[in-house]
């Protein structure tokens, strides 16, 4: 399979920067508790100079949900969310190692990150407009279509992986105790983006070498460059012709 950002997309939002990190060989018998920590004291000083709707980041997502037609306070990005309720509530869930930290570097970096089960995806992912044909599972296990235009993680079978962009992931794909191969991606905005979204993918990877033994593969989407095979062979293909 391969992840893409749409050409509509690049052309709607120019100032995206993403970032993607494939990983094989996760389990959930690791702890992840202590670098997760460390996240969250950074989280914690960034929320004691100002809450988290005043932070570039969370700002430049408020900008692009407001562009899509979508409230900002109704609809908040994943990272927003999550900062959110580490303010309010001093903690975060538990619910799997690699959940958990990519939950914290979210936080930390006030940037969404998403992390899918590879195997709940069929074919490609596709970051896109919806045509409203799309399935949609929620985590209480409803089935729900998206609105046509909005914008979903959508694979070849139709399936939506997540809705409203970076608002809210499906259930489908989410990270379980036997998930073994998964694709973290990290998408911003903020005019720093650029330098932000490698340090994130780099922080993570540095996590999954130190906690599961594992070398994650990355890679960095644009608009002249804006896909992402986990394959190596196709990687190292794609980069010889562009090269």
């Amino acid at each position: 399979m391969f992840f893409r950002h749409s050409n509509e997309m690049w052309a709607e939002f120019p100032e995206l920067v993403a970032g993607t990190l494939f990983a094989e060989g996760i389990t959930s018998t690791v702890d992840a508790a202590a670098p997760a920590a460390g996240y969250h004291a950074a989280a914690a000083e960034r929320l004691a100079q100002g809450p988290e709707s005043e932070m570039p980041e969370i700002q430049a997502w408020r900008r692009s949900f407001s562009k899509m037609g979508l409230k900002p306070t109704q609809y908040r990005c994943a990272s927003e969310a999550l900062l959110r309720r580490f303010r309010q509530e001093g903690a975060l869930p538990r619910l799997h190692p690699l959940v958990d930290l990519c939950n914290a570097v979210s936080i930390a970096f006030a940037i969404p990150v998403a992390v899918f089960d590879l195997s709940k995806i069929s074919g490609d992912l596709e970051v896109r407009h919806a045509d409203g044909s799309e399935s949609y599972l929620t985590f209480a296990g409803e089935m729900e279509h998206p609105e046509p235009r909005e914008v979903i993680f959508a694979d070849a079978a139709g399936q939506a992986h997540a809705r409203r962009w970076t608002n809210r992931q499906s259930g489908l794909s989410a990270v379980r105790d036997g998930t073994r191969s998964v694709l973290i991606v990290a998408e911003a905005m903020h005019d720093t983006a650029g330098d932000d979204v490698p340090k994130l993918i780099g922080a993570l990877a540095a996590e999954l070498a130190s906690i599961w033994s594992i070398e994650g593969r990355r890679g960095r989407l644009t608009a002249s460059s804006p896909r992402f095979d986990p394959s190596p062979a196709m990687n190292s293909q794609l980069q010889q012709k562009r090269d």
